[in-house]
């Protein structure tokens, strides 16, 4: 994949499933009585990093930083399920860059890149030239969460019925494709329950803010300072609410809302997505003959978009190898490159290679949103995001009551709606029942907590910003609103990142109501 900034390479890396799934929140509780002190106390053996498994999405080990400073790994344990604190216990995998000033080190910054199902120990070594002014007072460390990556990662199918389900027709048009849809959903389940059968009730992000206060406890921190992007957001406020006491200094970036169920959420997400290719398509015109897409209106432009993947529906064309690109990949690889600006040169590209029978640009961005690597293996993050996001989802709509909402998808977004209207079915054959409509985040008595917005975000619409900041409490929710484009503000905006950066590094917080540009 080509490069780009970081909070793009962290969509890419943290978000392939947050269009289909949306997650919510909590059971309420301290959870401090079913935490086992002997597991608090535990030592972590801090070696070299491999190799990140396939599961995490394969590649080279870490590189040392600037000044040589190594990345270190090691495994935590901790309770399968929290009601049984004595009973089975699963590993997690972390990782670490220590501080630069051990002298005014303030402690360990965990990092949450969302997904959910993204790997941190994969991605915080490919972003932390991002967080390099931080890691002056803290320790960098991220993790894989339970399920995901290394950390027990839940199996489903393997990388050749992935291959055969990227190509399975997501928009289904007669009773026969909405039968072979269904069968692919019911598949899809089984295979989860075959292979990961005694960890799916388990894997929700109730246990995964539990675990976060038993790392933070195994870390040696009296507090959990805390960065969360995307669905890293919604955990962090399911901690917040949990452990309001524990909070240090916390960061929510693209910013989940709390307070939507997951057809709200789908709706806003294709209501950003929409905006996106909007914005995407008057860039486009606005250099005039420079422009490779056909079209002299915005709408002219989406019409083609719309018409070209009805014709990749009924006829794929070569993608990379021998593979072809079908209506699907190609939807995929639109939505991967509207995750952030950078991308839009080369959406414009690759849909033009596209018209002209190559589709080898757009499938490697659809590979990118699928966790697909060029050797034909896939990281588990579609697993992990679809066990996460339906043991967290309460709602089981069936296909029947994901058809009846096609209206009103179409509605908030003619090129996109049909897709996400049709995913609300996903959960519908799932072995494991929901647990939540949406998050109870409140956090009385936690200190303050930053949340910032980007106004062109597709995937967490700025408008659950202000609702993350009003549900966290008063005086706890602290916004900041940047007026820009992507799923994400930290690394587009200095004025966020020094807002940002004066918090987490001296504790003083900023403005309610700042706004970056």
């Amino acid at each position: 994949m080509p490069t780009t900034s970081s909070a793009a390479r962290a969509a890419a890396a943290a978000t392939a499933t947050a269009v289909l799934l949306v997650a919510g929140c909590s059971d309420g509780g301290s959870g401090d009585e079913d935490r086992p002190k002997d597991l608090a106390a535990q030592p972590l053996d801090w070696r070299p990093c491999p190799a990140p498994s396939e599961a995490e999405g394969g590649g080279p080990k870490p590189s040392p930083l600037p000044g040589g400073t190594q990345w270190e790994c090691s495994f935590m344990d901790v309770p399968l399920d929290y009601a049984k604190p004595d009973g089975e216990t699963i590993e997690l995998a972390l990782i670490r860059a220590k501080a630069r000033d051990t002298k005014n080190r303030v402690g360990s910054l965990v990092f949450n890149f969302g997904g959910p199902g993204a790997s941190g120990v994969h991605t915080l070594p490919s972003l932390a030239q991002d967080y390099n002014d931080l890691r002056a007072r803290y320790d960098l460390v991220s993790f894989d969460p339970r399920g995901v990556g290394r950390s027990v990662p839940v199996e489903c199918l393997d990388d050749r019925q992935l291959d055969e389900q990227a190509t399975e027709d997501p928009t289904p048009d007669d009773a026969a494709e909405e039968a072979a849809y269904q069968e692919g959903i019911e598949k899809f389940s089984r295979a989860c329950e075959e292979n990961s059968g005694n960890e799916l009730p388990y894997v929700g992000t109730i246990n995964a803010a539990r675990d976060m206060d038993l790392m933070r406890q195994v870390l040696g921190d009296d507090k959990l300072y805390y960065f969360g992007i995307s669905y890293g957001t919604e955990l962090g406020g399911v901690y917040a609410h949990l452990f309001p006491k524990n909070v240090g200094r916390a960061v929510f970036d693209a910013v989940v809302d709390p307070t939507q169920n997951t057809v709200q959420s789908a709706l806003g997400q294709v209501k950003g997505f929409q905006l996106a290719l909007t914005n995407f398509s008057e860039d486009c015109l606005e250099r005039g003959d420079a422009c490779l897409l056909p079209g002299s209106t915005v709408k002219e432009i989406q019409d083609w978009i719309i018409a070209f993947l009805d014709r990749l529906d009924k006829k794929p064309i070569p993608g990379i190898g021998e593979r072809m690109l079908t209506e699907g990949q190609a939807a995929n690889g639109i939505l991967q490159t509207l995750y952030s600006q950078d991308y839009w040169e080369l959406l414009e590209q690759a849909l033009d290679e596209a018209e002209g029978g190559d589709g080898a640009l757009l499938m490697a961005f659809s590979d990118a949103m699928s966790g697909r690597s060029e050797d034909g293996t896939y990281s588990n993050i579609q697993a992990a995001g679809a066990a996460i996001g339906c043991v967290d989802a309460k709602e089981r709509y069936t296909l029947k009551q994901a058809k009846a909402m096609l209206p009103e998808f179409r509605k908030a977004s003619p090129v996109f709606g049909e897709y996400l209207a049709w995913g609300q079915a996903s959960c519908s054959a799932w072995p494991v029942p929901g647990t939540w409509e949406h998050p109870d985040v409140s956090a009385p008595g936690a200190p303050p907590i930053v949340v910032v917005g980007n106004t062109g975000d597709p995937a967490t619409p700025y408008k659950g910003t202000k609702a993350m900041a009003e549900a966290l409490g008063k005086g706890v929710g602290v916004q900041i609103t940047y007026r820009g484009e992507g799923h994400g503000s930290y690394s587009s905006s200095t004025c966020v990142q020094r807002a940002v950066n004066t918090y987490l590094l001296s504790g003083k917080a900023p403005a309610d109501g700042t706004v970056c540009t």
